[in-house]
């Protein structure tokens, strides 16, 4: 990526970009539970509408961040807008009020686990044979970040 990346609130017509960049985590199979991403109205009651954000080089939307998720296309992957996207979740969440944010990330997705645990994420626990994906049992790790601010 050679353009600055710019992080800002995630749009209704951003989905189809936000969407596709979810099918892709989904397609690794360490991302998510879900086979499939949802439509737009399923996905839009199911985050909170002030805690939504996109990454973007230029026009292009490379990764979105919701409280509940933080998904980085394949082509913007290694380069910190993970990390930029979930910085700025925690400040938002904290503005907000949130005190604590909580995770669930598949073992295997170190570069998630990595992430969180740079983002002052903590790993709390391991929740064993939480559900089946394409028929193989997974655990998650349990992880949480306090707010610093009190």
């Amino acid at each position: 990526m050679t353009a600055a990346v710019q992080i800002r609130a995630m749009a209704a017509a951003d989905w189809p970009r936000v969407r596709a960049i979810y099918g892709e985590g989904i397609a690794t199979g360490n991302a998510t539970f879900e086979t499939t991403a949802p439509g737009w109205a399923a996905w839009d009651v199911a985050h909170l509408a002030d805690h939504r954000l996109v990454a973007c080089c230029g026009e292009h939307v490379v990764a979105w961040a919701a409280l509940g998720r933080i998904y980085v296309g394949q082509e913007a992957r290694g380069q910190g807008i993970g990390r930029a996207l979930l910085e700025a979740l925690v400040r938002g969440s904290e503005l907000a009020g949130f005190w604590t944010i909580q995770t669930g990330i598949f073992p295997e997705n170190t570069a998630s686990v990595r992430l969180h645990e740079a983002c002052r994420f903590r790993v709390v626990g391991r929740r064993e044979r939480i559900g089946c994906l394409h028929g193989r049992w997974r655990d998650t790790l349990f992880l949480e970040r306090r707010s610093q601010v009190v």
